[in-house]
C-alpha cells in the first residue's frame, strides 16, 4: 500500500462486467435527480434553496452530512457541484475502483493533486510538457525544485515529495518499469502520481495493480473519444483525501462544465468498445510497420511504441516483464510514434496522408498525426505522434504506405 490510507469500499454491482458498469453504474441517480434515460443537458449555473425556512442551516453549523447532502443532492451553484458532474463521478467511481474528483482539464487535475500535496520537491520522467511547465509555476512561484530525471529519486527524494510518472510514455508509446520507482517512492514515504492517460483504465492496464497512490488521466483522451470537450480526474483510495480534493476545487474554481458533464456521460456508454477497437488496431498497424520499415528507402527510421521497445530489449536478451506485465490481455497503447528522415519528409508524409487528420491531442475515434515539435519545444523535429482511431486498420496501413511511399 501506499503512503495514504485506503479506505475505499466498491459498490455491490454483482460482478458485473466493464460495459455494463459504464451504462448502469449511475442508475441509483436516476429518480433523484431526473428520470429521463439519457441524462439532460444543465444549463443553471445557480439552484433554488429549499422553500421551508426551517431547511436554512447556516453553513457554519451544518454537519458534515449535511453540507454533503447540500452539494450533492440539493446543489448551490454549478462551481460547486450540479446534476453531471456528481453522476459522472458516481459512474466512475466504479470504473476506476475508486474515489474520483472531476476537473475541467488534465491539468487542472495536476494542479489540483500538486496543490495538495504542496511538495518540496517533484520528480518527473519524460511526460507532458504542460505537466513540466506547472512544475516550472510552482519552481518559480514556491521554490519547488523540479528534477527532470526520474532516477534522480534514487539520489534525493524525501518524506513528502511528489514522483509523477506518465506510462506509457507521450508521446513515445514506451513504457517504464514503474513498479521499481513506485516501491522505491514509498519506501521513503514519497507520494506518487500515475499519470495513465496512455494506457486507460480497466481495458488497458489495471493501475491500483502497482499500488500508486494517485492515478490521473486526461478524460479529454479516450474517454471522452470525440475530440469534443476538455476534463481530466484524480483518483484515490482515500475518502478524506478525496473530500479535501472537491473542497479544493470549489476554490480553484476548477468544476467540469455542464455542457462537457453530459458529453463525457455519453462518451463513457461506448468507452470500452472504441478503446478495444484502438487498441486492436494500433497493435496492427504498429507491426506492419516494424516488419515494412526496409521498404521505405531509409525514409522511415524508426517506430516508437511498447511493441518495438520489447522487440530492442528481447533482442538484446534483457528483461521485458515490465512491459509484459503493463498491459491487460493482448491489449497495448493507441498512440507511438514514427521518427522519419528529416523535417521535410515529414511535412511531405503528412501532406500526403488521407484518412489521418494533422492536429494536436489523441483518444480520438479518428485518427490523428501531429509534427509535434509544433506544440512541444523539447521534440525532435522528425517525430511524427501517431494516434490510431476506429477506422479499418488495413485503411490506415494503406494510407501509412502511401504516404511514406511519397517522400
Amino acid at each position: 500500500m501506499g503512503i495514504t490510507k485506503n479506505d475505499y469500499v466498491p459498490e455491490d454491482h454483482n460482478n458485473a462486467d466493464i460495459n455494463t458498469l459504464l451504462i448502469h453504474s449511475d442508475d441509483i441517480l436516476n429518480n433523484r435527480i431526473v428520470n429521463d434515460v439519457a441524462p439532460p443537458i444543465n444549463v443553471t449555473t445557480t439552484f433554488r434553496y429549499s422553500s421551508n425556512p426551517d431547511d436554512w442551516i447556516p453553513w457554519a453549523d451544518q454537519t458534515p452530512e449535511e453540507k454533503e447532502k447540500l452539494l450533492n443532492h440539493d446543489f448551490v451553484y454549478s462551481r460547486l457541484s450540479h446534476p453531471n458532474n456528481i453522476r459522472l463521478e458516481k459512474n466512475l467511481n466504479n470504473i476506476f475502483d475508486g474515489y474520483t474528483t472531476i476537473y475541467n482539464s488534465g491539468l487542472a487535475a495536476f494542479n489540483g493533486i500538486i496543490n495538495y500535496i504542496n511538495p518540496k520537491q517533484v520528480f518527473l520522467p519524460d511526460c507532458y510538457h504542460g505537466i513540466k511547465s506547472i512544475c516550472k509555476i510552482w519552481e518559480r512561484n514556491h521554490g519547488t525544485k523540479v528534477y527532470t530525471n526520474i532516477d534522480e529519486i534514487f539520489n534525493h527524494l524525501q518524506e513528502g515529495d511528489l514522483v509523477h510518472i506518465e506510462n506509457p510514455i507521450n508521446p513515445f508509446g514506451t513504457v517504464i518499469d514503474i513498479k521499481k520507482y513506485i516501491d522505491y517512492a514509498h519506501s521513503k514515504k514519497a507520494f506518487v502520481v500515475w499519470d495513465a492517460t496512455f494506457a486507460p483504465s480497466p481495458i488497458i492496464c489495471n493501475h491500483w495493480d502497482y499500488d500508486p497512490d494517485f492515478i490521473l488521466h486526461s478524460l479529454t483522451k479516450y474517454y471522452a473519444g470525440h475530440s469534443d470537450l476538455l476534463a481530466g480526474c484524480i483518483i484515490t483510495k482515500s475518502s478524506e483525501i478525496d473530500t479535501f480534493l472537491k473542497n479544493d476545487r470549489i476554490y480553484l474554481g476548477t468544476n467540469i462544465g455542464n455542457l462537457e458533464s453530459f458529453l463525457l456521460l455519453r462518451s463513457l456508454r461506448s468507452y470500452e468498445l472504441r478503446v478495444e477497437k484502438q487498441s486492436s488496431n494500433a497493435k496492427k498497424v504498429v507491426e506492419w510497420l516494424e516488419n515494412n520499415k526496409t521498404k521505405f528507402r531509409g525514409n522511415l527510421v524508426k517506430v516508437s511504441h511498447a511493441i518495438t521497445q520489447r522487440k530492442e530489449l528481447a533482442e538484446k536478451e534483457q528483461d521485458t516483464s515490465f512491459i509484459d506485465n503493463l498491459f491487460n490481455d493482448d491489449h497495448t497503447t493507441p498512440v507511438f510514434s514514427l521518427y522519419l528522415k528529416d523535417f521535410y519528409s515529414c511535412k511531405t508524409f503528412i501532406t500526403n496522408l488521407k484518412y489521418f487528420q494533422h492536429a494536436t491531442s489523441l483518444g480520438g475515434v479518428e485518427s490523428l498525426v501531429e509534427l509535434r515539435c509544433l506544440t512541444d519545444p523539447n521534440i525532435d523535429r522528425n517525430l511524427i505522434r501517431v494516434s490510431i482511431g476506429c477506422e479499418s486498420a488495413k485503411d490506415l496501413i494503406n494510407d501509412i504506405e502511401q504516404a511514406l511511399n511519397k517522400i
